[in-house]
């Protein structure tokens, strides 16, 4: 059998003028990354502001778990059939990070025979943009620490910087380290983080602005240390942002490659959804509504944290209306909640599905809350049995869900028809009557405490009083009719990630609590989640080569 990889290296691709035609786009509106990628122009995406929206489809998926789930991989089998179905389909994804790639989780660009290709160019350096994020964030701590060398005249308290420098890669001994090391000329001794570059507010910036007006009024209101009276200091305080911009110039233009099918991706941004908002960048989704009649997008980890962002945040920011949403899961990680360990979940085991299935009936339950259509897909796996099948969709179906079983790894679009059409029939019938979880209006506590009980099944939430105080100072700087972006494991409704299925009656901890001004949310930090991951024992890294063809090895 081909790994994912080898199938994406074999596959015939079509030149990206090819893939845009399909979308009415001319190669002069296109800026070529080589033959088999490009950006959309600045022109082109303000050309086609006026048309007419498409319906826009989310796709998210049970907590994930070392079985996986296969969301990626289901949204680009998605697309493919609404091709073979004859519908004008976009599929809008995130960029992957470098961390995870060469970590434990691996690429982001599908699987099997549903996959975004160029498979390694996506998941490596692509288009340069995570590049121009991390130096544009770098460059302003750069300017923020030349700042203080230079006389300090705005009399920064160098004990109160909270702009981090990033990188994108997992490097645990980043997390906490001294500057300003040396003789005089170096700098001013003192602590320094570096955080991954897809959880910097630069990143979130990047992928909530509009355009680059909009990009720039954001990155001018980003807080980059507080004053010795206690007061905020901002990049546009420092004068950083027009040198930022600069850097994020060709980067804010969206991406646009193929899927193995021919269908067109968007890609564009790609913050992490346990530590960052998760989704992709607003620009790129509102292009793919002007481009085509369905477009189907994702948003990272379990719908405990991508889901609740892309609808609290970015559609609450961006004014987006989604009309359906696809919940994936496998038996096996279903199985995997129920407490079968990760080398046996290939037996048949009703008892644990039974047990584990609370963790995909919770999902449900909260999805419903925001008012949209919910089909249940099970990504199959051969190891799946006829009464496990059945089981499953009885539960679905019991709670008032559409259901669909998806073999998009196995067949691409071939293989997710009956999926696509029951998501065509959710779109055209106007059942999405789409509503936020709360108000601008609520204050951040309450926010915070909404979310942890209606989403994640909490009794009650735990404020660290150092994030008590810090959740007044945000509301007095006027960030408490902002949303809240909770940074939580990923691998449990709670902020333990042992805590499996669907686990209540436990308190979540919020130890910290920070605004993202710039972003326009309030990070709340719950548990022991950090911001800069760290490698495994056995990284991803070290399966990893090039051959003496140039053909790399190695990457899934």
């Amino acid at each position: 059998m081909k790994t994912d990889i080898e199938i994406a290296q074999s596959a015939e691709i079509m030149h990206i003028r090819e893939i845009a035609s399909k979308l009415d786009i001319a190669e002069d509106d296109l800026e070529l990354y080589g033959k088999y990628k490009a950006k959309i122009s600045d022109s082109f995406i303000r050309s086609v502001q006026d048309r007419p929206d498409g319906k826009l489809v989310l796709v998210t998926a049970i907590n994930p778990t070392p079985a996986g789930e296969g969301k990626t991989t289901q949204t680009i089998g998605i697309g493919e059939a609404m091709g073979r179905l004859g519908k004008k389909a976009v599929i809008a994804l995130r960029e992957p990070s470098l961390g995870p790639c060469f970590g434990i989780k691996g690429g982001a660009a599908g699987g099997g025979m549903a996959q975004a290709i160029p498979m390694e160019d996506l998941n490596l350096h692509f288009t340069g943009d995570f590049h121009a994020i991390t130096t544009a964030n770098n460059l302003c701590a750069a300017m923020l620490d030349n700042h203080i060398q230079q006389g300090n005249e705005l009399r920064i308290d160098t004990r109160r910087i909270v702009l981090k420098r990033c990188l994108d890669l997992n490097d645990r001994a980043l997390r906490n380290v001294v500057v300003g090391l040396g003789s005089k000329a170096d700098g001013f001794v003192r602590e320094d983080h570096f955080t991954i570059t897809v959880a910097s507010e630069v990143m979130a910036i990047f992928c909530l602005a509009s355009d680059m007006e909009d990009l720039k009024r954001r990155l001018s209101r980003m807080i980059v240390a507080y004053d010795l009276d206690g007061k905020p200091v901002t990049a546009g305080d420092i004068k950083a942002v027009g040198a930022m911009a600069a850097l994020l110039k060709d980067a804010i233009q969206p991406n646009l490659i193929q899927t193995l099918e021919h269908t067109p991706v968007i890609v564009h941004g790609g913050p992490f959804a346990n530590i960052a908002h998760g989704c992709n960048s607003v620009i790129a989704t509102k292009t793919a509504l002007k481009l085509a009649d369905i477009v189907i997008t994702e948003a990272g980890f379990g719908a405990d944290l991508g889901a609740e962002k892309f609808f609290d945040i970015k559609c609450r920011k961006a004014g987006l209306k989604p009309s359906a949403v696809v919940l994936v899961a496998t038996i096996r990680a279903l199985k995997y909640n129920g407490g079968v360990l990760k080398d046996e979940l290939s037996k048949p085991d009703m008892g644990a599905l039974k047990k584990g299935i609370a963790n995909l009936g919770r999902h449900i339950d909260n999805l419903k809350k925001y008012g949209l259509p919910v089909i249940v897909t099970l990504n199959a796996f051969a190891t799946d049995t006829e009464e496990e099948k059945a089981f499953i969709e009885e539960y679905a179906r019991e709670r008032g869900c559409d259901y669909s079983y998806s073999e998009a790894w196995e067949k691409g679009g071939e293989g997710a028809a009956d999926l696509a059409n029951k998501i065509i029939d959710a779109v055209s019938s106007d059942k999405a009557d789409f509503k936020l979880l709360y108000p601008d209006e609520m204050s951040v506590r309450n926010k915070i405490e909404t979310i942890a009980k209606e989403i994640y099944g909490a009794s009650g939430v735990d404020f660290s009083s150092k994030a008590l105080k810090e959740i007044e100072e945000i509301e007095k700087m006027g960030g408490g009719s902002f949303p809240v972006c909770m940074a939580k494991t990923q691998y449990s409704f709670s902020d333990d990630p042992t805590l499996l299925g669907a686990p209540d009656g436990f308190t979540l901890k919020v130890r910290e609590a920070y605004l993202s001004s710039g972003a326009g949310f309030v990070v709340a930090l719950t548990g022991d989640i950090m911001t800069m991951p760290g490698l495994s024992k056995h990284p991803a890294a070290y399966d990893i080569d090039v051959d003496d063809n140039g053909r790399i090895r190695g990457l899934f």
